[in-house]
C-alpha cells in the first residue's frame, strides 16, 4: 500500500494496523516514496505487563548483582532476625 503524507496523517491508525498485519505500507511525499512503516518486533517479555513476575525475573537475570554484593539465604535470614530483635 502506498499513500501520500496527508492521507497517512488522516489514516494513521488504519496504516499502523495494516503494518502490524504484515502489509507493506509506504508513505510518499509528492509521489516519491520516503518512509516504510514496519511493526516493531517485540520479545515475549516485552509483551507482558510491566510488573509481571516473568518480566521482573528476566530483568533481574539481565542485571545481575556483582558477586561482592550478593548474600546467601542464611545471611538474609540473619539480617531479618537481627532487625526483628532490635525492635524488642
Amino acid at each position: 500500500m502506498k499513500v501520500n503524507v496527508l492521507e497517512a496523517k488522516n489514516r494513521l491508525s488504519q496504516l499502523i494496523k495494516a503494518a502490524q498485519a504484515g502489509e507493506e505500507v509506504i508513505i510518499a511525499n509528492r509521489g516519491e516514496p520516503v518512509v516504510r512503516l514496519v511493526p516493531v518486533k517485540m520479545s515475549a517479555e516485552d509483551e507482558l505487563p510491566l510488573g509481571h513476575p516473568k518480566r521482573v525475573l528476566a530483568a533481574l537475570d539481565a542485571n545481575r548483582l556483582p558477586e561482592h554484593r550478593r548474600r546467601s539465604a542464611e545471611e538474609i535470614d540473619a539480617g531479618i532476625e537481627e532487625e526483628r530483635n532490635a525492635w524488642d
